[in-house]
């Protein structure tokens, strides 16, 4: 069966560890604080890892919002493709212990693989115990939303507006 042409916006990681939580609450600032066309979801995928894999059936588009730890200076965000993808840090956490290139290759298996890219940003913490993220993640979040939405619209996969003047 084809894909239809719906767009998932998948927050990823950890909401009890610091900046873990970045991913979920940048899909959470999309969500509330822009107008979406129809057809776009948002997701709080958590850290289930290839429990994912049954929701990215659904979908003919996939945008996955995480932490990425890439060696550069916390704040700093990412534009991942293709097998940069597997440095999306919530997938080698998970309990399952896979990454999203992986799951993606499954998908493409069973036939319906959606096309898929990362927005990633570098935490400053994302292992002390904490529902708050750091204030540098905290900062950060309004421009990487921007950054993530830019993104999503440069594609023609949506063209979101903010909701904020």
């Amino acid at each position: 069966m084809p894909l239809d042409t719906s767009l998932c916006i998948l927050g990823v990681g950890n909401t009890l560890l610091t900046d873990e939580a970045f991913g979920v609450r940048a899909m959470e600032c999309l969500r509330d604080e822009w107008n979406w066309p129809e057809g776009v979801d948002f997701v709080d995928g958590g850290t289930q890892g290839m429990g994912l894999m049954p929701l990215l059936l659904d979908y003919a588009r996939v945008v996955v919002l995480d932490i990425v730890r890439g060696q550069c200076a916390p704040g700093t965000v990412y534009l991942l493709e293709n097998e940069d993808m597997r440095k999306s840090a919530s997938f080698h956490d998970s309990t399952h212990e896979t990454d999203f290139v992986d799951l993606l290759l499954r998908c493409e298996l069973m036939g319906r693989r959606p096309e898929a890219f990362v927005v990633g940003f570098e935490p400053f913490d994302f292992s002390r115990m904490s529902l708050e993220m750091t204030p540098g993640a905290q900062a950060g979040l309004r421009g990487f939303c921007d950054k993530a939405a830019a993104e999503i619209a440069r594609r023609g996969w949506a063209h979101p507006v903010p909701r904020r003047t």
